[in-house]
């Protein structure tokens, strides 16, 4: 898998902030820091400097605008929201992989909205990825292997019932079957340093990767 200080942008959503100091760590080395427009004003307090903000300019505050306001993109478009906006605004800029960081916490169906889109994100760039404080989702489509440790704890989705699937060095086994509803492929964990997701026909999968030390 690609490594997490590597991706092209880091596009900071607006829902939990992290503490985490690994996760912290990713945003003071992005390469380009892009915010949707209501996760600015978490950068107070911070050295953060956001290279661009995104988003329909509803949920900045008067002292983003005003800090920031030669950054700030604007796009009012209502059937997206403002992560995908980011998203399309990166591939605009030519950044064809990204890192999103803060997509989930507070609000449950915003949290599950932003998972969701990272089957769509794969779609149209070269590499996406999600962090949290709390782990890591990866968006695959083809069979894939994952640095892991043992006991790593792991929870695979499937948002394609009819896929079949393989899980290989993984502590419960699967083999050449459905996931068909998201409870089932969770909680597995590792039992090296890789296991493998193997898809036996198309479908759309996410994995969850519990940081180690969690």
């Amino acid at each position: 898998m690609k490594p997490l200080d590597s991706y092209d942008a880091v596009v900071l959503a607006n829902g939990l902030f992290p503490v985490r100091p690994s996760v912290l760590d990713l945003l003071y080395r992005a390469r380009v820091l892009i915010c949707c427009d209501g996760a600015a004003q978490n950068l107070a307090g911070t050295n953060l400097t956001p290279d661009y903000i995104v988003g329909d300019s509803d949920s900045l505050t008067d002292d983003v605008r005003s800090i920031w306001s030669d950054r700030i993109i604007s796009d009012p478009d209502q059937n997206t929201n403002d992560l995908t906006k980011a998203i399309h605004f990166c591939i605009e800029k030519g950044h064809r992989s990204v890192l999103i960081v803060g997509a989930t916490g507070l609000r449950e169906d915003h949290t599950l909205g932003n998972i969701s889109l990272l089957q769509y994100y794969q779609s149209i760039l070269d590499s996406v990825a999600m962090v949290s404080d709390f782990g890591l989702f990866t968006p695959i489509t083809s069979t894939t292997r994952f640095n892991s440790v043992a006991g790593q704890q792991v929870s695979i989705f499937s948002l394609t019932p009819s896929c079949r699937l393989t899980f290989r060095g993984l502590r419960y086994p699967f083999e050449n079957n459905c996931l068909n509803a998201w409870w089932q492929g969770t909680l597995n964990e590792a039992l090296e340093g890789e296991f493998f997701i193997e898809l036996h026909n198309p479908g759309q999968i996410i994995v969850y990767q519990l940081w180690p030390e969690s």
